[in-house]
């Protein structure tokens, strides 16, 4: 594979092979996050689950305690007294069926997160084939689906991510921006593996956390040193 110049230059500036203890790696990262824009700092780690059972599923919540570094649009699918609610919390955008209908006639995706009512599901689900697979259908396991509007509001605007296997039992996840630097990150990095940890299934059976990396939007992945259950 070819590398552009300054990723082949990050890579020869660390052992690819070697896993290292998280600080360091978050070093070695923010180090080669080259770019002229505030990247992003990602976590990927895989899992020795299998994702295609249903009792070893992996899925949570956590509002990171730095946040992650993004300014996230809410819209809040609502009515009554929890409408204004949400826009009392500073919810970006919050209606009902109208904005619904926009969705599905206009094709509209203004917004990073999607929290609704409990009564409003049966709206909600006309667009379920639409919100599902860009990963913004509203779920009560992840907060999203509650009469606290105001609340998921405020977590979802603190920094609250939504952690979960893809296909290949890989968890990837966002725990902030290179300006955060080293302190920041390794102290996010550590509450998301912590709560992956803690949501370990029973049914998983031998080496829970396969590998552990961490990268930035344009640089290559460090290897880190997997804490394990």
């Amino acid at each position: 594979m070819k590398y552009g110049k300054k990723y082949a230059e990050s890579i020869k500036a660390f052992d690819r092979a070697k896993q290292y203890e998280v600080g360091e790696a978050i070093d070695i990262v923010l180090n080669n996050a080259k770019a002229k824009f505030d990247e992003t700092i990602e976590f990927h780690c895989r899992l020795g689950v299998d994702p295609k059972q249903a009792d070893q599923q992996v899925r949570g919540v956590i509002v990171l305690p730095n946040g992650t570094g993004k300014t996230v649009k809410v819209l809040v699918l609502a009515k009554g007294d929890k409408a204004d609610a949400a826009l009392a919390a500073g919810a970006d955008y919050v209606g009902a069926e109208e904005l619904v209908a926009k969705i599905q006639k206009e094709n509209w995706f203004d917004f990073d997160a999607v929290i609704t009512t409990p009564d409003m599901m049966g709206v909600v689900g006309r667009i379920g084939k639409l919100l599902g697979p860009k990963g913004l259908m509203p779920n009560p396991k992840s907060g999203t689906v509650t009469m606290d509007v105001a609340k998921a509001i405020a977590d979802i605007k603190a920094g609250k991510v939504e952690y979960r296997l893809d296909k290949q039992a890989i968890i990837h996840c966002a725990i902030g921006k290179k300006s955060f630097g080293r302190d920041k990150l390794v102290e996010n990095y550590n509450a998301l593996a912590d709560a992956i940890l803690k949501a370990k299934p029973a049914a998983a059976k031998g080496q829970y956390v396969k590998s552990v990396s961490v990268t930035s939007t344009m640089g290559p992945g460090v290897k880190v040193l997997p804490k394990n259950a």
